[in-house]
C-alpha cells in the first residue's frame, strides 16, 4: 500500500497598498530635502547676499583660483567669483563683497596677491584711511603681486655677482693683492738692520749715512744738555742765584710780616682810643643837655625875680 504526502506551497506575501504613491512621495521628500540641503549650502555660502562687484587686475592670474577669499584684517569680505582675460592682455579677477563688509573697502585701499614659497597665494585688502570715500561699485584696481619665488633668482644673481667681485679683489694680480705685497715689504724693511731709518732712506749707503748724521746730532744735543745743565744748576750757576734771591725773599717777608703785626696792635690800640673817646663824647652830650637845663631854669628864675621885683628899675632913658 502505497503512500502520498501532499505538498504545501509557500503564502504568497499580501499586495502593498498604494505601492506607486508611497514611493512617488518617498521620491518626491528625497528631492525636497536635496533641494533644501542645496538652498542651505546656497545660503550658506552667501549666493543669496547682496553683493558689490570689484574688479582687481594684474599681469597674470597665476596663484589665482575662483572661489579664493579676499581677507581684510584676516577676516574674509570678499570671494572671486569669474577670472578672465581684457582685451590689453591682464588677468582680470572679479570679486564679489557682500554689502554689510563693503563699508571695509575706501578709495584709498590696497590689494594684494602674495605668493610664498610655501603654502597657496593670499588676496589680502588694506585700508589706510577709513575715513575716505567708500569704494564704488564696479570700481577697478591695481593688484599688487608679491611673489618671494620670483625673487630667488635675482637674489642669486646678486650673489654671483658678490662672489665674482670677491675673486677678484682677492686675486694675485688684483688692486688688494698688490696692496698687501707693498705692505709685506714695508713690514721687511721694518724688521730688517735699517729699521724705519732704512724705509725712510731707501738704500743701505744713504741709510748709514743718515744714521750717522743722526748720531752727530744726538751727541751735540748730549753736550747742549750738559752745558745747559751747569749753567742752570751749577755752583754758580741760575738756580743758585734764583735760590738765593728767594732766600732774601723770605726774610723780606718775615720783616714785613713783624711789621704788619706791630702795625695791628698800633690799631687795636686806636680803635681803643675811638671807643674811649666816643664814650667821653656821649658823657659830654649828656652833661651839655643837664647844663643847658640848669640854664633855662635859671633864666626863669632871673625872669620871674626881675618880674616880682618891687624896685626895678626902669632901663628906659628919657631924653630931655
Amino acid at each position: 500500500m502505497t503512500e502520498t504526502t501532499e505538498t504545501t506551497a509557500p503564502a504568497e506575501p499580501a499586495p502593498v497598498r498604494n505601492a506607486e504613491f508611497k514611493a512617488a512621495l518617498l521620491l518626491i521628500l528625497m528631492v525636497v530635502l536635496i533641494a533644501g540641503a542645496a538652498l542651505y549650502l546656497m545660503y550658506a555660502r552667501g549666493a543669496f547676499e547682496a553683493t558689490q562687484r570689484l574688479v582687481l587686475t594684474a599681469d597674470d592670474s597665476e596663484g589665482v583660483a575662483v572661489g579664493m577669499d579676499v581677507t581684510f584684517a584676516g577676516f574674509p569680505i570678499g570671494r572671486v567669483r569669474v577670472i578672465e582675460l581684457s582685451p590689453e592682455g591682464k588677468a582680470r579677477v572679479l570679486v564679489d563683497v557682500p554689502k554689510k563688509d563693503a563699508h571695509w573697502l575706501r578709495t584709498s585701499s590696497i590689494f594684494t596677491l602674495e605668493k610664498g614659497i610655501v603654502g597657496g597665494a593670499k588676496l589680502r585688502a588694506f585700508t589706510g584711511i577709513p575715513t575716505d570715500p567708500p569704494l564704488p561699485e564696479g570700481a577697478e584696481r591695481g593688484l599688487l603681486v608679491g611673489d618671494a619665488a620670483g625673487e630667488i633668482p635675482k637674489l642669486l644673481a646678486a650673489a654671483r655677482d658678490v662672489l665674482a667681485n670677491v675673486s677678484a679683489l682677492t686675486a694675485a694680480d688684483s688692486a688688494l693683492g698688490q696692496s698687501l705685497q707693498n705692505v709685506q715689504g714695508v713690514t721687511d724693511k721694518l724688521n730688517g738692520p735699517g729699521g724705519a731709518m732704512g724705509l725712510i732712506a731707501g738704500e743701505d749707503k744713504k741709510s748709514r749715512e743718515l744714521l750717522a748724521n743722526a748720531n752727530s746730532l744726538i751727541v751735540r744735543a748730549d753736550k747742549l744738555v750738559g752745558n745747559a745743565d751747569a749753567k742752570v744748576f751749577g755752583d754758580k750757576g741760575v738756580a743758585t742765584d734764583a735760590q738765593a734771591a728767594i732766600v732774601q725773599l723770605n726774610g723780606l717777608l718775615a720783616d714785613a710780616r713783624l711789621s704788619l703785626k706791630k702795625m695791628d696792635a698800633v690799631l687795636d690800640e686806636a680803635q681803643a682810643v675811638g671807643k674811649n673817646a666816643r664814650v667821653a663824647t656821649e658823657d659830654l652830650g649828656a652833661l651839655r643837655a643837664d647844663v643847658d637845663t640848669n640854664l633855662r631854669k635859671i633864666e626863669q628864675l632871673v625872669n620871674e625875680i626881675n618880674r616880682k621885683w618891687p624896685f626895678k628899675r626902669d632901663p628906659e632913658i628919657k631924653l630931655p
